[in-house]
């Protein structure tokens, strides 16, 4: 039986998965969490076989909440399951330490082959995801200039994007309003943004628009 630690803050995925595994008869869920915080006491107090992982969500997250994960548990299975498609995000979560990475638009039957082969030491990447590696539009002409970026920095960028405000940006990664705009303004002198107008114009322009 593979023990999984479900990590999503949306009930209806949650929910979902928890249907999908309580039907495939060798996967059963241990815990869940809906924030890092409860990622990382999920661990200590419940021994599961793989981590199924959202990539935005409360407090660390992302490759932040990815290396936390292996710094505490080295061995330990990690798949991505998440709404992010772009070759940026897949490539910093395989780096930092994601066995195996699934866009949440793929099929539950994929889903479920991909969990039995990252728990069983293998890795994952599904067809879409694997091919947008292979043919990122981005390579052999330079790197686009958000990649420059620190993970909390393109973390932060993309929450702008998407519409949220300096105190949401706060609340949802768990920082002060003050780090917030500290690394606003780090990452628009990196990217050489003269105003908000310009941030936000890149962000489209580039498909951007969620937290890492």
């Amino acid at each position: 039986m593979i023990r999984i630690l479900i990590a999503d803050d949306h009930a209806i995925v949650r929910g979902g998965l928890l249907q999908l595994f309580g039907l495939a008869g060798d996967v059963t869920v241990v815990a869940q969490a809906t924030n890092g915080g409860q990622v990382m006491e999920s661990l200590r107090a419940t021994p599961c076989d793989l981590v199924l992982l959202d990539l935005s969500m409360p407090g660390a997250s992302g490759v932040e909440l990815i290396a936390r994960i292996r710094a505490h548990a080295p061995a330990l299975p990690i798949l991505v399951l998440s709404m992010h498609n772009e070759a940026l995000v897949v490539r910093r979560a395989l780096k930092a330490g994601a066995n195996g990475y699934m866009s949440k638009d793929g099929d539950p039957e994929t889903l479920l082959l991909a969990v039995r082969k990252v728990a069983a030491g293998g890795r994952y990447l599904d067809p879409g995801v694997a091919e947008l590696l292979v043919f990122d539009g981005d390579a052999g002409r330079g790197a686009p200039a958000h990649e420059q970026l620190s993970n909390r920095e393109l973390s932060i960028f993309r929450l702008f994007v998407g519409g949220k405000t300096v105190n949401q940006i706060a609340d949802e990664l768990a920082i002060s309003n003050k780090t917030v705009s500290t690394h606003k303004a780090r990452l628009m002198q990196k990217m050489g943004f003269q105003s908000n107008a310009d941030m936000l114009r890149y962000g489209i322009d580039h498909g951007m628009g969620r937290g890492l």
